[in-house]
Parts: C-alpha cells; structure tokens; sequence
C-alpha cells in the first residue's frame, strides 16, 4: 500500500555549514503532530516552502513554485541506513514528505501524486545535494556519495492545494507517456550530461532551471 508516513517540518536553526548569509537552515525537519495545509508558495526567490509551518531560510536555491514540496522514499532510507550503520529518522533528509510503496526517484516528471482528500502534486526535478545537506548529516564526502548513488527523492509543485497528515494515501493520477524519470533527470544534470536531450521529452513539467540547462546544451551541440 502507498502511504505518507510522515509530514516533517522544519524551524530556522542557526548552524556552521550554511551558505546562508545568516548562518541558518531549515533541513532540520521533525514529523507534524496534524494535519498540515500544502499550497503553492510562489516563485522561486521569494516563495518559500510549500508547507505551512515550514522554514525554508535560503529562497536563493530553496523552495519556490517547483520546488514547494521535497519526498523521499522510507526504502531509501532504509537502503542508506544499512549502508551507514545509524538510523535516519523521517525527515533525516530535510524532506517534506516521507512516503512508503512508492518510488520516488523512479518517478516520472510531471507524474501528479494525490494525497489524501484534495493535495495534487506534480513531480519537477530531483535534489541535488549542497554543504548544508553535507553538514546536517555529518558523513564525509556526503555529496559525492548521495550523487553516486542517485536516488536523490523529488522536487514537486502544487497543482492543487490541500491539507494532508501521517497516514493519509497516495495515488498516482497521471503518469506521463515519456521515460524521463527523477533519477534519469539527476544523472542528466550531475554526471552524465550527455543525457541531457532526453530530459527535452518532459516539456515544460520539467524544473525551469533543468529545462534551460537542457536546451541550452542542445543549442551548443548543434551550433
């Protein structure tokens, strides 16, 4: 059965490894108690989290319109749970959304997931790991290790507005007919560029930032 296990918010939190011109984060985020209200926030750079209650501190490269909701698989965290050696709580990543039956990285961009009663939303990109990410989970070379084994979780938009708790179902409303998948969206704008022109296939669903990436590397190949 697909479930949300949890909802994981996160509060300002002022620590070292931060970009952040103030020295805080939000990554830290803990399970709600309730229900929680998911909306779109806005555009990136201004919006923040798609979650009420939730810190989103550094809008330069967090939050926004198509990245207002971050999920993670609970098997991922299980995966690199065994392969650490230490447990990794719901919300260990700085995800939103920790759900179980489903496979995030494997799904497809522009894929809309209805949660609970009204929640619609639509898979944009994977995560792309940063230093915060890095320092939260204290791990050396982090960032390296999290890329190669690329099932970064989901970006995702809201489509429709809704309110959503631990325990409510997931479905799938629409799957696209293209093969664009997180992971294959990942590996495209991290290690393997040379994918690039397939991520073409997800139109505009795909993140802004990975769509002008797309095109302006088909530009040079064929200028």
């Amino acid at each position: 059965m697909t479930l949300l296990l949890s909802v994981n918010l996160g509060r300002p939190k002022t620590v070292p490894y931060t970009d952040h011109p103030e020295g805080v984060t939000g990554i830290d985020k803990r399970p709600a108690d309730g229900p929680v209200r998911v909306a779109a926030p806005g555009p990136k750079g201004t919006g923040a989290s798609g979650l009420a209650g939730d810190a989103v501190c550094d809008t330069r490269h967090h939050g926004g319109t198509d990245q207002a909701v971050y999920a993670v698989a609970r098997e991922d965290l299980d995966d690199w749970e065994r392969e650490l050696g230490r447990p990794l709580p719901n919300g260990s990543f700085g995800e939103n959304l920790t759900t179980a039956g489903l496979d995030v990285s494997g799904a497809r961009i522009g894929e809309r997931w209805r949660i609970g009663p009204d929640l619609v939303l639509e898979v944009t990109s994977g995560r792309i790991p940063c230093r915060t990410f890095q320092g939260h989970l204290g791990e050396s070379q982090w960032v390296r290790r999290f890329t190669r084994k690329g099932a970064p979780g989901a970006y995702l938009r809201v489509i429709e507005p809704g309110e959503i708790r631990a325990g409510d179902p997931v479905e799938i409303v629409h799957r696209p007919a293209h093969e664009v998948t997180v992971a294959l969206q990942f590996r495209a704008v991290t290690t393997e560029r040379e994918l690039l022109p397939r991520l073409l296939a997800a139109g505009e669903a795909l993140h802004p930032e990975a769509l002008a990436t797309a095109r302006k590397y088909m530009a040079a190949q064929t200028a």
